[in-house]
């Protein structure tokens, strides 16, 4: 998965944490992406190859020229995290090379810790997950004293942790390719990775987004403010307002 900065920025995503939105129920996760961008001002720092992905393009906020493409990486100078932001699923028969890929982006450009956020089909929830709609999960090859001594060591106070009573693999539903990376998240040479999880139901995901990207924050170590919704929200969230001239 190749990287290639964008404009006069000089990216150094050595050293910095690294947020992976997966494509999932109510593209929850892409929603607090799109939050914090807003809100922090972060700015496009480069594009990644996205053959792997569904094509797709767009515009891009505030009238910026340029297009906006599947997979981009966000930052901001002095900034101790970059931001990946994806807009299309991953192709059906290419999620193995793009898990890999993405794998092999992250070792290579030397991430001090990963945190991936993803959402479940909240229909799916089961009793145990009834106390609160987001948890943590910490993969079985992420040794939890990694997790402890890396810039993601507050998420164990932030939010408890996915319990599941199944001996193999958590179920999570609706979560996109979260499956697929936690089964093959390598066990060595890799940084310290998390994710976030949080139940949801399709519909008007704003309120969501906003307690998912305050809990993104939060684990960052950022300080609290006033989320800004993106100008794209007022038009295309939820498509073009109806003529209320039809209605009489």
């Amino acid at each position: 998965m190749d990287f290639h900065a964008w404009g006069s920025y000089e990216t150094t995503l050595k050293d910095t944490t690294l947020i992976i939105p997966i494509v999932s129920t109510a593209n929850l996760p892409q929603l607090a992406v799109d939050l914090l961008i807003s809100s922090l001002q972060l700015e496009t720092v480069g594009i990644l190859d996205s053959h792997f992905l569904h094509p797709v393009v767009g515009g891009r906020e505030d009238g910026q020229d340029g297009v906006t493409t599947p997979l981009e990486v966000y930052g901001r100078q002095g900034f101790p995290f970059h931001l990946i932001q994806q807009r299309s699923p991953v192709i059906k028969s290419r999620k193995r090379e793009c898990v890999d890929a993405l794998f092999k982006f992250i070792t290579n450009s030397g991430f001090s810790a990963v945190l991936i956020l993803s959402g479940l089909d909240l229909s799916n929830r089961v009793d145990a997950h009834m106390y609160t709609p987001a948890y943590h999960l910490i993969p079985t090859q992420i040794s939890p004293a990694s997790i402890a001594s890396s810039p993601l060591s507050l998420i164990t106070s932030t939010i408890p942790p996915f319990s599941t009573s199944s001996t193999t693999e958590p179920v999570l539903p609706s979560s996109g390719i979260t499956p697929l990376i936690l089964k093959s998240l390598p066990s060595t040479q890799f940084p310290p990775t998390a994710l976030i999880l949080q139940y949801v139901l399709e519909g008007d995901n704003r309120e969501d987004a906003s307690l998912l990207a305050t809990i993104v924050a939060r684990v960052i170590g950022s300080q609290p403010f006033a989320w800004k919704e993106p100008e794209s929200w007022m038009q295309g969230l939820f498509g073009t307002p109806h003529d209320q001239t039809l209605f009489g």
